[in-house]
């Protein structure tokens, strides 16, 4: 089995540009694509950045114990398919997780994944305030949401085991390499 990588963090601290920048420079890597209920974005792609799917549909997975992990985010369903996964992992793959805190604690409970768990924080809650203005994504309303879920998220960050300040993004970004090339070592040396 290859190695799980969770990147989580507070809604535009950057993890999405951090996970896309890590299948994009690593062929050994695959984004575990979430189904979701939310509508897409302009520039998503249905079985690219997400799996989108009805509320009931949604539900039947979750009835069929589809999910490693599913949690509900801003009045959106979201989860991460086990077939999705385990097809990675038998085409030796390694997977990252782009999920949120909750979804890190169900992961978690699967001790055979083995995982990563790397928390990003922006600097500050101001700065987190203009990346989410400026990525242009969403109206003032689910900004604030948003802002007021920070403070909750932040609350999770002793449940993982590496914290990185995103500053920078390339900065962040080679922090996240070597935290995964130093567990691939450890790993190796194990074996």
């Amino acid at each position: 089995m290859g190695v799980n990588i969770v990147l989580s963090s507070p809604s535009g601290a950057g993890k999405t540009t951090i996970t896309k920048k890590l299948s994009q420079k690593y062929s050994n890597i695959r984004v575990s694509i979430s189904h979701t209920t939310r509508k897409p974005r302009p520039n998503e792609i249905d079985g690219l950045d997400y799996f989108f799917v009805s509320k009931y549909k949604f539900e039947d997975l979750i009835k069929k114990k589809n999910f490693y992990e599913h949690a509900k985010i801003f009045d959106n369903y979201y989860g991460t398919s086990k077939k999705l996964v385990e097809d990675f992992h038998k085409k030796k793959f390694d997977v990252v997780f782009d999920i949120d805190w909750q979804g890190t604690k169900q992961l978690s409970k699967y001790k055979e994944l083995n995982l990563i768990k790397i928390f990003i924080l922006p600097p500050d809650k101001l700065e987190l305030k203009k990346r989410l203005i400026k990525r242009n994504q969403d109206n003032s309303e689910v900004v604030d949401k948003r802002l007021k879920q920070y403070e909750n998220d932040i609350k999770h960050w002793n449940d993982y085991d590496y914290i990185v300040i995103n500053n920078d993004l390339e900065s962040c970004f080679n922090q996240i390499e070597k935290i995964i090339k130093n567990h691939k070592k450890k790993k190796l040396s194990l074996a």
